[in-house]
């Protein structure tokens, strides 16, 4: 008798990085192993919030793998575990603090800032460069560049790929947070990565993980495989940037967190407890 497909619930964004990720995975270009995967693309801080109800053991509307922020880990390590495989972690790469006049850091404290979600690791970083800026507004990554240029907030702090198209719009640097990340710690920067709740069997999280690997090593091996796909869901961008944002935000950290890596998750929970921006955390924060 065969074995029904096992059915799981997967979340990630549109964004390139994600989409050359999950490519081979979803459009069964590699063997799922008995899992059949039903995907859905949201925004990153939509995917944070969401995963919010899985805190709810009656709720039905978490999903059992998603894409999160660090930062939103923080505060869902009771239901989600983070696999070694899929995160977006590295050097250079971090969000940026952006403006259309030149601000300094005591016009920083009173400064409307515009951030792309309160649960984002980049909204995490500002806090920790920036404690007293409180003045905030949160704003769908994709909009916070016109949100500056318009006036509408005095700076804006840019994900993804907006990056790479700040400059040409004639909005200027600020800070790039993940410089002043590497400068305090010569650690890469942590900014999302794939849970899988903790309830499922641990064979099937195990086997998620690997199957989460093979898709990487699947789009690394066929690196042209998936441009339709991410070309389909990044419409706005050139092939330039939509190449420049796979190869920063997929690394070798994204087959494999590694010893530095998870050493680099760790440390920006330790640096967000010691400002209490989250509490102790007393799972572990690691599939083993």
């Amino acid at each position: 008798m065969n074995t029904p497909p096992i059915h799981l619930t997967l979340g990630f964004s549109p964004c390139p990085n994600d989409c050359f990720i999950f490519d081979a995975l979803i459009h069964h270009k590699i063997d799922t192993e008995g899992i059949s995967f039903e995907w859905y693309l949201e925004d990153v801080e939509t995917l944070n919030k969401r995963a919010f109800s899985a805190l709810d053991e009656n709720s039905t509307s978490s999903l059992h793998i998603t894409k999160l922020s660090y930062h939103a880990y923080a505060y869902l390590a009771t239901p989600y575990v983070l696999l070694d495989s899929g995160s977006a972690l590295g050097n250079n790469c971090g969000p940026l603090l952006i403006s259309k006049n030149p601000l300094n850091e005591s016009d920083l404290l009173n400064a409307h800032i515009a951030i792309p979600g309160k649960y984002t690791t980049a909204n995490f970083l500002c806090s920790l460069a920036f404690p007293k800026a409180q003045k905030k507004t949160e704003i769908v990554f994709s909009e916070i560049e016109n949100a500056v240029l318009s006036g509408a907030v005095d700076a804006g702090l840019i994900i993804h790929e907006n990056r790479f198209t700040y400059e040409a719009k004639g909005l200027k640097k600020i800070i790039d947070l993940g410089e002043f990340w590497e400068s305090q710690t010569a650690m890469p920067i942590p900014l999302g990565g794939i849970v899988v709740q903790r309830n499922l069997p641990q064979a099937l999280k195990l086997k998620v993980n690997r199957l989460i690997h093979k898709s990487i090593a699947y789009a690394f091996e066929h690196p042209n495989s998936s441009a339709d796909f991410v070309a389909q869901h990044a419409q706005e961008m050139s092939e330039e940037v939509r190449n420049k944002h796979i190869n920063l935000y997929v690394t070798k950290y994204s087959l494999n967190l590694g010893e530095k890596g998870r050493a680099a998750v760790e440390l920006l929970f330790q640096r967000a407890q010691a400002l209490g921006i989250i509490s102790n955390i007393d799972k572990s924060l690691f599939l083993s």
